[in-house]
């Protein structure tokens, strides 16, 4: 989702050089712009501290390696009259040994649905209020073997009421046979894996970063659906010269049971197949494979290129591989924080009789 992402793209590095301050506010500014929203509009003032144990460690050592906590109160409504109201987190603890991340908010939102896996449809409007909860809990493990990067394993807790208010009455989801049409409820809790050795953080040149997840939804935790996903998204980092890097971004998702089509894998949005409306193609399964050469231009300014393979899948066919969907672009960055590298990010993708103009902050991947 954009919001997490452009509050990750603001989390902030101190400089070693220096003991940071124990607590900060920067009120900030929201504006974006993506297919799914049109323009958006907001203030999002974002709180940056330490716990009182790390300040005393760098207070001792300025050297230390101890992340920024952080906690964004965010508000946006957007040009197509959609309400947003979230709060994204992402806290540190101990040196970086644990670490804790997630997202609690409200969204009074529309999107167009396009149908599910191989029965495709005409866009049809729907509109749909939820509140959701992601909070992802981990620890650093095996610090002692891994000689480059950390390695985190820990818990995960999702949440969502996805309360449909509007379809199209001659659409397909008002039939009712599309899982979760008219509204689902998702509480879900599983496992999961976190490795990072990139060299920055907002624009990395070397390294890689890691995400694989286990999830199940079941009414055990209060889900009135059944299912289980398995996923992984991996990015990684290569220096081509001194002005131009590779980065490339693996991506799989994998479902059993039955999950409304809110939660199916998706293809399509900011981040994973830039150029397609987010969720133009959904499924039970998703594979995809996306790379980006970004290069400086002048000063501040730089471009990228990119494209990108997704699949899809189902309980019939695990993978699609005959069914290849495809997407392509170009864009320009803006430096803002030449400390951190962190970019204005501008995009124009286009697929398959589609196409979509990107305005945000921070990297695709």
């Amino acid at each position: 989702m954009l919001l997490l992402t452009l509050f990750t793209a603001l989390s902030i590095s101190s400089p070693a050089d220096s003991v940071p301050k124990a607590f900060s506010l920067l009120p900030l500014p929201l504006i974006y712009y993506t297919p799914e929203t049109r323009f958006a509009y907001g203030v999002a003032p974002t709180f940056t501290f330490r716990f009182k144990r790390d300040m005393t460690a760098l207070r001792a050592d300025s050297a230390a390696t101890v992340r920024p906590s952080q906690v964004t109160l965010g508000a946006a409504y957007t040009q197509n009259k959609q309400l947003l109201f979230y709060i994204p987190f992402q806290l540190f603890y101990d040196r970086d040994k644990y670490y804790i991340n997630g997202e609690a908010g409200y969204y009074k939102y529309s999107y167009f649905f396009f149908g599910v896996g191989q029965r495709e449809v005409p866009r049809e409007l729907y509109a749909v209020n939820f509140p959701r909860i992601r909070v992802n809990a981990f620890r650093q493990i095996a610090a002692s073997v891994i000689p480059v990067g950390k390695l985190y394993a820990g818990v995960r807790y999702q949440y969502e009421d996805y309360q449909v208010t509007s379809v199209d009455p001659d659409g397909l989801l008002a039939t009712g046979t599309v899982p979760g049409g008219l509204g689902s409820k998702l509480a879900g809790a599983g496992l999961g894996l976190f490795y990072d050795s990139r060299n920055q953080i907002f624009f990395p040149t070397s390294g890689m970063v890691a995400d694989v997840a286990f999830l199940n939804q079941s009414r055990v935790w209060g889900s009135n659906v059944r299912f289980d996903r398995y996923s992984a998204d991996v990015s990684s980092y290569h220096a081509l010269s001194r002005h131009a890097i590779l980065a490339l971004n693996y991506f799989v998702s994998f479902t059993t049971g039955v999950a409304p089509f809110n939660a199916m894998s998706l293809l399509g949005g900011t981040k994973r197949m830039r150029g397609y409306y987010e969720g133009r193609f959904r499924d039970q399964n998703a594979a995809l494979i996306q790379s980006e050469v970004r290069f400086d231009i002048y000063k501040r300014l730089g471009g990228v290129v990119f494209g990108g393979v997704g699949i899809l899948g189902d309980d019939a066919s695990l993978l699609r591989p005959a069914d290849p969907k495809a997407a392509y672009g170009a864009g320009l960055r803006f430096t803002i924080n030449r400390r951190d590298h962190l970019n204005i990010r501008v995009d124009y993708g286009f697929g398959q009789q589609s196409s979509g103009f990107y305005l945000t902050i921070g990297e695709a991947f």
